[in-house]
């Protein structure tokens, strides 16, 4: 296994739809395997390929919550989502921050549906769906985007928005090419 470069804002295989995984293949299978390890140095609750440049429909994710024994985790290959409609109004910073391992060190609340279904296949071969609320549902949304090219930056209010803009011009982020290393750069901010 790898610790793989993870993609920063900017980068073009962030910035559009990944392509459908065809056939499950050693290859597939190594590349998922190093997700996981690049996931959990970051670390992070989920990663998407394209974060490590690799621009198919696959995502790794994993959660503990304070009342688990066991890590929610796992890999979904070619996902659908379906959500519940989302509440009305402006999120609660204190209660709907989330962060992004493509927009490194920084975190900004963000609206997202509290339930959602997601099939798609496992590493197997087999299919898989699950649904799931809260935290788990967030981490769904935002990794099931990044195979759609959007970022939760790309979500944002215009004030946030605004102020995404300019730490990226700071950080000489926003640009191709740009990546961080999990377990050696230090971009907590």
């Amino acid at each position: 296994m790898a610790v793989l470069p993870i993609r920063i804002m900017g980068d073009p295989v962030l910035h559009s739809p990944a392509s459908p995984v065809d056939e499950i293949t050693d290859e597939i299978r190594t590349l998922v395997e190093d997700m996981f390890e690049t996931m959990d140095t970051a670390p992070g609750v989920g990663l998407a390929a394209p974060q490590v440049g690799v621009p198919l429909r696959i995502y790794t994710y994993a959660y503990v919550d304070d009342d688990d024994d066991e890590p929610w985790r796992g890999v979904l290959i070619n996902p659908e989502l379906w959500m519940v409609p989302l509440e009305p109004g402006d999120p609660d910073p204190e209660l709907e921050s989330e962060g992004c391992l493509s927009f490194p060190g920084e975190r900004f609340p963000l609206r997202r549906s509290e339930r959602v279904r997601v099939t798609a296949t496992d590493l197997d071969g087999q299919p898989v769906s699950i649904d799931v609320d809260g935290w788990r549902a967030r981490i769904m949304q935002h990794e099931f985007d990044h195979l759609d090219g959007i970022l939760y930056v790309d979500r944002l209010s215009d004030g946030d928005w605004k102020t995404v803009q300019k730490i990226a011009r700071k950080r000489g982020w926003g640009r191709p090419g740009a990546s961080w290393m999990p377990g050696v750069d230090d971009l907590e901010g």
